[in-house]
């Protein structure tokens, strides 16, 4: 679907070593694995029972999960949106990205230097959110600019519009707060703050990268954190980037879920960061299974089924009859489709109806 989210933080927080373990296909559960569209950019399997437990029914001659792109991006420095250092890369990299996972560290380690001489993790967050709400700043000040006299002289009410919105989000920027904290119930608002492209508008997740002892519980700088970002409602992983790389270089999928045990963990921090990001970019699986192939494929929450029958074909989108919808569970409990379907649990959807995830689907069409 080409959305991406890309992995950003300061130089040394452990970024890289996170991105190198999402990179290497035995860091995942069996058969996940990962290519290289450029240096710096992963296509990476998204980890999902679900897809396991219907090829254990189905027993497919093929079995393809789902996807998504991870972006490594260059380490930032103070003055980024002057230029300074890679900055002027580094924010044209954020800006292609559709959603941020933003690495902290959180942990004590005198052989590895920190950009700033120590550890803070607040301080790491403020560094990279003052850097992009100055591009934004900047952003919104120009359009201002061009919007001000078409919203004063032209009566285009749309142009008024935006010019409030802008007006708000410079306040917002101005007090050194990113754009997501402003809550736009409005959805013709949403859709002009959407078109704005702003950096700190797009959807976070903060990674606090955490020594091997921290990674159940917790430390003081993952509770700095915590508080840091009430505000702004975003979620939070705590994974130890050194450890996920000790996994990654097990050799068999035994020994990587025996260390997991060992640490008291279910599964490794690499699964559950994936799935974390497929959920930020607002995606969800609909699945088409059977003898030939079980396959998971990614819409966007809220797409109705003629959509979701294009992403595997455009004729099906075309000429969409209707769908018909095996819910997961359903499928669980009876076992297949044909006793689905006698029990009455296959259900008969229109062009109007918006796909759930996990739905099984079959897409009716006539071209």
């Amino acid at each position: 679907m080409g959305l991406q989210c890309g992995i950003v933080g300061l130089p040394n927080v452990g970024k890289s070593t996170l991105f190198n373990c999402l990179s290497n296909a035995r860091a995942q559960a069996a058969n996940f694995p990962f290519c290289t569209i450029e240096p710096n950019v992963g296509v990476i399997t998204v980890p999902d029972e679900r897809l396991i437990k219907l090829a254990e029914i189905d027993k497919p001659k093929r079995v393809i999960p789902t996807t998504i792109e991870i972006v490594d991006i260059a380490g930032l420095v103070k003055g980024a949106s002057k230029g300074e250092g890679l900055g002027n890369k580094f924010l044209a990299n954020i800006r292609e990205v559709d959603a941020i996972i933003h690495v902290l560290r959180c942990f004590d380690d005198p052989n590895v230097t920190h950009v700033d001489g120590s550890v803070n993790p607040v301080r790491d967050k403020e560094i990279i959110d003052a850097e992009l709400q100055l591009k934004d700043l900047e952003t919104v000040e120009n359009r201002i600019a061009k919007v001000q006299k078409q919203a004063q002289t032209g009566g285009d009410k749309q142009a008024k519009r935006l010019l409030e919105i802008l007006l708000q989000y410079k306040e917002i920027l101005s007090k050194g707060q990113s754009a997501r904290t402003l809550v736009l119930d409005n959805k013709e608002d949403q859709r002009l703050a959407h078109d704005l492209f702003l950096l700190t508008n797009k959807p976070i997740l903060y990674v606090c990268n955490v020594d091997e002892a921290s990674v159940k519980t917790g430390n003081a700088y993952v509770e700095q954190v915590k508080k840091c970002i009430e505000p702004e409602n975003a979620p939070m992983l705590v994974i130890a980037a050194k450890t996920e790389a000790e996994i990654a270089e097990l050799e068999s999928y035994e020994e990587r879920q025996m260390f997991l045990e060992e640490l008291g963990l279910k599964e490794s921090g690499v699964s559950r960061l994936i799935r974390e990001a497929y959920k930020l970019l607002q995606l969800e699986t609909f699945f088409t299974t059977g003898p030939d192939e079980s396959r998971a494929w990614t819409y966007l929450k809220g797409t109705k089924a003629p959509q979701a029958a294009g992403i595997i074909h455009s004729d099906f989108e075309k000429g969409f009859i209707r769908a018909e919808v095996i819910k997961y569970e359903d499928y669980i409990q009876y076992g297949s489709e044909a006793a689905c379907r006698e029990a009455g649990k296959i259900a008969i959807e229109g062009k109007d109806y918006v796909v759930q995830d996990g739905d099984i689907m079959h897409f009716r069409f006539n071209v």
